[in-house]
Formats: structure tokens, C-alpha cells, sequence
């Protein structure tokens, strides 16, 4: 398949759009419902397994491990790569690794930014907005600066409060913000947290009279650790590392705030009109948090290989929850895989709207799946970093294929019998190996921007990106 988007969201594409979002989301028996509210929580390196519901004894998540019993927790959603900006990307976009604009953490300011998405690729914002959604994004941004192509504002969504870089969003307790494009100046002794979760709650209940789509991209648990400000002594008296405890009580504040979240849609009576994703994380686990985190390590034979920038299950496979009550079935385990680029068309079905064929993406809507139904079908799941070296992954059926380093050897492993990648079996299965290389090969574009072991592309794609700001 070919991944070329011809211009921009144009008013042609627009009008379509809404054309098509004019009417209900159809249900399974053909009737139709009103359009839902539709809202993405994106922790930021949260290991699902430190979460209750996901067989954590530690830390405290009431709040989610409510929503995972309301709702159904897949124990298989893939990230869009192990790293944060692609992954955003790739969630927004539709898009997986081999055809995302954005495949690495790349900076293109000194100080502050990351590389930004162009103008001409669609995303979700966009859809929605399109199909008369008010949109937002909370938290977190790192897909581009407010005077680029990928300022959230010029991304589909009408409203932007938080971090737009990255970088700048290790810090809880910054020198400013920003609501919207404007700058706003703070003490540097306010938890950034807590004006993110007090601007969520304010938009939701500002446009709780029409369709919304609500992307909140928490900034918890990622590093550096530092204490809500709302933390009192849950954990004071653990005999933990200091970072243990601190990091625990960010879990905490990120249950608390979904909590809050929920308890607004009961409030305002938005509960059965509002379907709620939340995602674990970008990517999996932080590299280093087990020199600490001891206390709150799965037993040994759960824990799975890698971490944050590998292709192992460790990197790339999150925890998820979907909620919403009278349409997704409660309490329910979901083990079937999907992945981040499943949600631009899962969100384009929930709405109504028919993607025009201009539009090209890799995911597949899980609606069906969403309402108890199977996951749908696909020849595999590819993944791509730059990050160091470069590196590729595939999932085909329950078999794994991992090139850890380019031109390194593909290694094979049987995810239903071995899903801690243990065991590489590509010295006995040639056949798979072949598969994986083609796929790939196939699988990713030839973007001048990511060419494998070219490290010219820092200086050529800085240069492209900024002189596509100036105009």
C-alpha cells in the first residue's frame, strides 16, 4: 500500500468529512446512537503492571482498576514504537512506523521543540473536528512547535494547554506553560499537574452540549520523578528507595485525575454518551527504573524483555482499558493485539465518518472488538526506531521478529508460548525469517527523512523543517 497524502486537509476533504459525520455511529444491529464523546488518556512511561488491575499489589489505582472493571482491559495494545514523539505520531496519524512522518525523538530547536508533523497529513483531531467534534489536547505535546506545520493548533485541535516540548515536560514544576499559543509565566513552585487536570475539567464541562474529543496526554509518571503537590504520607512510611516512593505517589495523582475525569462524565450525565480509552503509556517501562523499582517488579516469569527504545515486548506492548457503559462490555479481558494506529479509524467509525480515499492509513477500526465482538484481521504489525541504531519489528500471528541493530541478524520467537522472547528460534524456522525480511522491506516507505545508517538526515531534515516554519 502505498501511504501518499495529495495536499492538505482541504475544504473538499473537509466537506466530506462532513458530509459523512452529519449522522449517528451505527451499532452492530444497524440502529444508530448519537455521536459519543471520545476520550484518549495517555499516561507517559506507566508499566501497565504497576497498575491494580493489571496485578499490581503496591501502589495504589482505585480509580482505574474501577474503569478496568466497568469496562474491558486488553492485556495486548502496542504502542506505536518505543519512544515518545513517534509514538504520539503514530496514534494520531493512523499511521505505523513504516509510514509515519515522525520516527524518532528528533529535536529542531536548541532550546526548545521537536520535529513537527507536516500540514498534509491527517489526524484524528482533524477527523472529528471535521465531523463537528470540539477538540483538545491536555498534557503533553512534542509534535511541534505553535510556528510550525505541527502545532497542536494547526493539527485539528481547537484548544492546547501544557507542555509543547517534550524536554520541557520533565520538569513538574516549570517556569510556564502554555494555553494554547500564549505563554503563560508560572512561579516554578506550582505542580504543572495541577493546572493541567484543572483546564481538562473546565473545557470538558464548556462543551459537555456537543460532541468532544478529548486527548489527555498526562505528563505522569514520566521522569524526572518529583512529588504531587497533592501528596500526603500514602507512601511515607514504605521502606522504599526515596524514588520508589515518589514515583508511587505520581502513579497515585494519574489514578486520581482519571478518577476526576470519570466522576465529571457521571456529574454531567455524559456516561453512556462517552467512550474513554487510557493507554498505560507511550512506550513501555524507562530504562533504569529497576535499579529502584524493585518493590513493584512483576514476579519473574511476567516480566517481559526490553524496555524503553528496544523492539522487545517490553518497549512496545502497553496495557489498555476501554470504557463505555451500555456499549463496551464490562469486565471483560480482551488478550487479541492491536495498536495505536488502530485508533484514528476506530474514531472515525465511533463518529460516522467514511475516511475519503485519499486518506490512507494502516489501522483498522476495533470497534467490533471494542463491543465484544473479534479483532479484525491483518497480515502484521510492523514497528521502526531511530534511536541509536536502527532497528525493526514485525508481528505475524503469535509469531515476533525482531532486528535489534541494522544489518544485525533477525531473531524469531512464539509469543503464545514464549511471550518474554526468550528463546530465539530463527536458527530452525528459515521460512519466518525470510517472512520477517520481507516485511521489512515492504513494509516502510523511502522518506528522504529516515533512511537507515544515513545520520545526514539530522542536518537535511533540521534545515526542511525550519525553513518549512519560516513560510
Amino acid at each position: 500500500m502505498v501511504h501518499e497524502i495529495n495536499g492538505v486537509l482541504n475544504g473538499v476533504l473537509l466537506a466530506s468529512l462532513l458530509m459523512a459525520g452529519t449522522t449517528g455511529a451505527a451499532t452492530s444491529d444497524g440502529a444508530t446512537t448519537a455521536k459519543p464523546n471520545i476520550i484518549f488518556i495517555l499516561a507517559d512511561d506507566l508499566d501497565p503492571r504497576h497498575l491494580g488491575c493489571f496485578g499490581q499489589q503496591q501502589i495504589q489505582t482505585p480509580c482505574i482498576d474501577r474503569m478496568a472493571g466497568e469496562g474491558m482491559r486488553f492485556t495486548q495494545l502496542y504502542t506505536g514504537t518505543s519512544i515518545c514523539a513517534p509514538a504520539r505520531a503514530s496514534l494520531l496519524t493512523g499511521l505505523h512506523m513504516g509510514h509515519c512522518p515522525i520516527r524518532a525523538n528528533r529535536e529542531c530547536r536548541p532550546m526548545e521543540g521537536q520535529m513537527p508533523l507536516p500540514a498534509a497529513v491527517p489526524t484524528v483531531a482533524k477527523v472529528l473536528k471535521a465531523a463537528g467534534y470540539a477538540t483538545a489536547c491536555t498534557g503533553k505535546w512534542g509534535l511541534g512547535m505553535f510556528d510550525t506545520t505541527g502545532s497542536p493548533l494547526k493539527q485539528g485541535f481547537d484548544h492546547f494547554f501544557g507542555y509543547n516540548c517534550q524536554r520541557h515536560a520533565h520538569d513538574y514544576y516549570p517556569a510556564y506553560l502554555y494555553s494554547d499559543d500564549q505563554r503563560i509565566a508560572l512561579d516554578g513552585k506550582t505542580y504543572s499537574e495541577d493546572l493541567i487536570i484543572d483546564d481538562t475539567l473546565k473545557w470538558v464541562r464548556a462543551h459537555a452540549q456537543q460532541p468532544f474529543f478529548l486527548y489527555f496526554a498526562v505528563t505522569l509518571p514520566h521522569a524526572g520523578l518529583s512529588k504531587p503537590s497533592d501528596s500526603g504520607s500514602e507512601y511515607a512510611e514504605k521502606n522504599w528507595p526515596h524514588q520508589a516512593k515518589v514515583y508511587a505517589s505520581m502513579v497515585s495523582r494519574l489514578d486520581r485525575d482519571t478518577g476526576r475525569i470519570l466522576d465529571l462524565l457521571k456529574e454531567l450525565k455524559l456516561d453512556e454518551k462517552t467512550i474513554v480509552f487510557f493507554s498505560g503509556g507511550d512506550n513501555g517501562v524507562s530504562y533504569g527504573y529497576d535499579k529502584w523499582a524493585a518493590v513493584f517488579a512483576p514476579a519473574p516469569e511476567q516480566r517481559l524483555r526490553g524496555s524503553k527504545t528496544t523492539m522487545y515486548e517490553g518497549g512496545l506492548r502497553q496495557g489498555g482499558i476501554v470504557r463505555w457503559p451500555g456499549q463496551v462490555p464490562g469486565g471483560k479481558v480482551c488478550d487479541e493485539p492491536w495498536a495505536f494506529w488502530d485508533f484514528l479509524p476506530t474514531a472515525a467509525e465511533l463518529a460516522n465518518v467514511k475516511l475519503p480515499a485519499s486518506v490512507s492509513v494502516d489501522g483498522r477500526s476495533v470497534l467490533s472488538a471494542l463491543r465484544g465482538g473479534p479483532m479484525p484481521q491483518r497480515p502484521y504489525f510492523y514497528w521502526e526506531l531511530f534511536a541509536g541504531s536502527y532497528m525493526q519489528a514485525a508481528r505475524f500471528e503469535d509469531w515476533k521478529a525482531v532486528r535489534p541493530k541494522l544489518g544485525g541478524a533477525v531473531e524469531i520467537y512464539n509469543l503464545k508460548t514464549d511471550p518474554r522472547e526468550t528463546q530465539d528460534l530463527a536458527a530452525g524456522k528459515p521460512e519466518l525469517v525470510a517472512k520477517a525480511e520481507e516485511i521489512f522491506k515492504t513494509a516502510r516507505d523511502n522518506s528522504p527523512d529516515w533512511v537507515p545508517g544515513d545520520d545526514t538526515w539530522r542536518k537535511k531534515a533540521i534545515e526542511r523543517r525550519e525553513k518549512a516554519a519560516e513560510k
